[in-house]
């Protein structure tokens, strides 16, 4: 049995602010984010862009990263991913 992450409390290792961006704009600041973290750590991507919501998930599991979801912030998402490889 899994755990389930709160991600309103989850504090990632790497945190992009793409919020005054359009697409593509998040989709590429989330690309180069997890580059820049280690395998099994968490970056957040800041957005704005109601495409996000598609785009990032659909690139995470692509790519063969771990989408760990998406909460709603002050007119902006959060979106957390892990780097699985």
């Amino acid at each position: 049995m899994t755990t389930a992450i709160d991600l309103k409390t989850l504090t990632a290792d790497k945190t992009v602010d793409a919020r005054g961006t359009a697409c593509p704009g998040p989709l590429l600041e989330a690309k180069k984010a997890i580059g820049a973290v280690r395998v099994g750590q968490v970056v957040e991507v800041q957005s704005g862009d109601a495409g996000s919501r598609n785009d990032i998930p659909t690139w995470a599991k692509k790519v063969g990263h771990e989408y760990l979801g998406m909460v709603e912030a002050d007119g902006f998402d959060r979106h957390f991913l892990r780097r699985k490889k």
